[in-house]
């Protein structure tokens, strides 16, 4: 194995909201574009240079309306110089492409593209292969660097189809996402497995969902990829507890962990460079 100290230093993206937890779940998630603001604004004092944005409504539903993503990323470009904003056209639950496409009107750094249909426990994410084609394409178009969703390994493949036939553009960047019910497991052959099928000079970044988040991330930073960490993905600090996270304190923990292996944290300046935004 590399030493930890020769790999490119640690990016760590904050998920901070999502489309599905509530505050009747966990408390402590941000839902309005304050909330979300001083949230972030918490982390990026802690070493996150990437934000993985998602929009609600007032009374928490899932939101797609272009004003009031502007008003999240104005309200964190405010509290964060130079983060980097990578916004999501999940289609969990919504198939309607211009609603999932509105976001790509502000130019976001990144924006998410899941390459494939994937059935979670309630609500599918449906992502057709001419419907990935169209994100793509609209994406280039603007000049937004995809990062790419895998919660499968046959994801991959189908990502290395479409650079070959110039809808994605290397190198490319990877996310890698673990332990979702319906979607690949979080053991730790899983993760090597996805890693391995990734061809050189891409990056890659790593979640486990749930109780597998910290997990994942730890494995992800002695591999040498970089990481996603927030309360879109994990409740609890503490599964067996059921002791509730904070966005803050997700962030922390993955700090630590860094630190006691010795890999340094990006700044947000030197995310760019890693990514090649």
């Amino acid at each position: 194995m590399t030493e930890i100290s020769r790999f490119e230093p640690l990016i760590i993206q904050l998920a901070p909201t999502g489309l599905i937890v509530q505050k009747s779940d966990n408390p402590h998630v941000p839902i309005s574009p304050d909330e979300i603001a001083a949230d972030v604004s918490r982390c990026y004092k802690l070493g996150v240079s990437v934000v993985h944005v998602h929009a609600r409504h007032k009374d928490g539903t899932s939101a797609f309306e272009r004003e009031i993503y502007e008003d999240i990323f104005e309200k964190i470009k405010k509290k964060c110089p130079g983060i980097i904003f990578c916004a999501s056209t999940s289609g969990r639950g919504v198939q309607d492409m211009e609603k999932r496409c509105q976001v790509l009107d502000l130019k976001p750094d990144m924006a998410t593209l899941t390459v494939g249909t994937v059935n979670f426990m309630g609500k599918r994410s449906n992502n057709t292969i001419e419907s990935v084609k169209d994100l793509a394409d609209r994406m280039g178009k603007l000049g937004i660097k995809p990062e790419i969703e895998i919660f499968e390994s046959g994801f991959i493949n189908t990502a290395l189809y479409l650079a070959k036939k110039g809808h994605l553009t290397c190198p490319m960047h990877f996310n890698l996402l673990l332990g979702s019910l319906g979607s690949i497991p979080a053991e730790l052959r899983d993760l090597v497995y996805l890693v391995d099928s990734i061809p050189d000079g891409n990056t890659w970044a790593a979640t486990g969902i749930g109780r597998y988040q910290i997990g994942i991330n730890a494995a992800a930073i002695i591999m040498g990829g970089h990481v996603r960490v927030g309360l879109e993905d994990a409740l609890y600090y503490h599964q067996s507890t059921r002791e509730l996270a904070t966005n803050e304190n997700l962030v922390k923990r993955v700090v630590r962990v860094a630190g006691e292996v010795g890999r340094e944290i990006a700044t947000p300046q030197e995310a760019r460079r890693i990514l090649g935004l």
